[in-house]
């Protein structure tokens, strides 16, 4: 270990090699190359195999980092994948957008040590992309096929993730999904530049050589019922995510060119997979030529202000009422959007969209803001300062995150219970929620959160439906 590994003090930590921010701000592929061979054992190296692994436990899906990544140094490629995937259902996706300075890479041992963290992600990615390459991945074999069923509703990656589990046990498995494609948020939220399309699409590929069925453009609620579903599978999952957006409350956001975060972009991944989208071409959701104010300091923030830059925006500010140091957004995705041409103003509370007289939205009026005490939850406080400003605008995307949709209304199922924020309430211990054989899994229940809490989710709660599935199966049996 001591010639491939702790190569820290030696070794410059880097990153893989990414494009020009002139160049990379023209289309929509990811920005970063991928790492060579040589370079991903390289810095795979720089590892110092600590005692306690910060990394793993700063990994919701608690990944054998150390592990894998003294694989990879060692030029054990398909080992390296085989550790990776025991616990990732999908790392060359979590290898990509997940916000590793926020988690593994944020605690890295060598990292606090003032060496520059390990870049965990890049290499978790080069792992999953080779074995892709390299045939390593194969459709799933059941050791052996079971009778029992699981119905899935939801396409996203907790319910992609709990779909794979229980298809590895051998169970019969149907995903059903409003959209037309796999993916959820995967292929309709996230925009190219992060996640290329062709990436998700392989994985619904591989699930449906694997035995998973898809329905697609179903409606659960409209096209099929829960009950039915309930009748149809032994167990069913509830993993639909939350897509009510958070309104902007304040006088004028009525007005026209005021969208909804989601709309914007799900408009965009439409038009760069090839649909047909109106309200694209009308221009309603096209940033091109338009001065663009994007009101949020999330993820969905910087995928919105950087989608309007690849959009030919005229010009693409941010807005929020914090500063930088305490945006809820990856940093790496704030300095991108910087490189890109976004402007920020930080400490900017929106307090009124300006319109024209035939109602079409002119600027944004902020207030601006400075940090007072911390609130309950710990952060400082946004406080008003006095000071108005009016940002110029002719689109204003409201990216303030989002809501459970009211299931129980929609599934027409009252007796689904949920807290006061509209999430699906379960028993952690099981994630059963409160009707019997119905389980629920990521976003839905935790509320908008990240993709790896979602697999991390989906993985427990097929564990759990498999769990109750086999007792089914005892109880059958024994009466027979």
């Amino acid at each position: 270990m001591a010639e491939k590994m702790l190569q820290f003090t030696k070794v410059s930590r880097a990153m893989p090699a990414k494009r020009p921010a002139p160049v990379r701000a023209e289309d929509f592929r990811e920005i970063y190359a991928d790492f060579s061979a040589e370079a991903a054992k390289t810095q795979a190296g720089r590892c110092s195999q600590c005692g306690v692994p910060f990394c793993q436990q700063g990994c919701p899906l608690q990944n054998n980092i150390p592990d894998w990544l003294k694989l990879a140094a060692e030029d054990r490629m398909e080992e390296a994948w085989r550790v990776s995937s025991s616990t990732n259902n999908m790392p060359e996706i979590c290898g990509r957008i997940c916000p590793q300075d926020r988690l593994c890479e944020g605690i890295c041992t060598i990292e606090q040590s003032g060496h520059g963290t390990v870049t965990i992600g890049s290499i978790e990615k080069h792992i999953t992309d080779t074995a892709w390459a390299e045939g390593w991945i194969q459709p799933i074999k059941p050791p052996r096929e079971r009778a029992q069923s699981a119905g899935i509703i939801g396409a996203g990656p907790g319910g992609l993730a709990a779909a794979e589990q229980l298809r590895r046990k051998g169970y019969q498995v149907t995903v059903y999904d409003a959209y037309d494609r796999g993916g959820g948020l995967l292929v309709y939220g996230i925009p190219g530049f992060k996640l290329e399309k062709e990436v998700v699409e392989r994985r619904i590929r591989y699930l449906e050589a694997s035995g998973i069925r898809f329905s697609f453009n179903t409606r659960v609620g409209k096209d099929v019922s829960l009950a039915d579903l309930r009748t149809e599978h032994d167990t069913v999952l509830i993993a639909t995510g939350v897509y009510a957006a958070k309104d902007l409350k304040c006088p004028g956001s009525g007005a026209e060119g005021v969208l909804a975060a989601l709309d914007y972009l799900t408009a965009s991944n439409r038009k760069g997979l090839g649909d047909t989208v109106e309200a694209f071409e009308s221009g309603e959701l096209n940033a091109e030529g338009k001065r663009v104010v994007v009101i949020g300091g999330g993820d969905t923030a910087m995928d919105c202000v950087r989608t309007a830059v690849r959009q030919g925006a005229k010009s693409v500010t941010c807005l929020y009422r914090r500063d930088k140091a305490n945006m809820p957004g990856s940093q790496r995705e704030v300095q991108n959007a910087e490189e890109e041409g976004v402007v920020f103003e930080w400490l900017a509370n929106p307090e009124a969209i300006l319109d024209t007289k035939a109602g079409k939205v002119k600027a944004v009026r902020a207030s601006k803001m400075k940090l007072g005490e911390p609130d309950a939850s710990g952060r400082q406080s946004p406080v008003k300062t006095g000071e108005m400003i009016d940002v110029k605008a002719d689109m204003v995307i409201k990216a303030l995150g989002f809501d459970p949709e009211d299931l129980p209304m929609l599934f027409n199922e009252p007796a689904l219970t949920v807290n006061r924020w509209g999430a699906v309430r379960v028993d952690y211990a099981t994630m059963q929620t409160s009707l019997p054989g119905v389980y629920a899994a990521g976003d839905i229940v935790r509320g908008a959160s990240l993709v790896v809490w979602a697999i991390k989710d989906g993985r427990d709660a097929a564990e759990a439906m498999n769990k109750a599935m086999k007792a089914m199966a005892s109880t059958k049996v024994a009466a027979e």
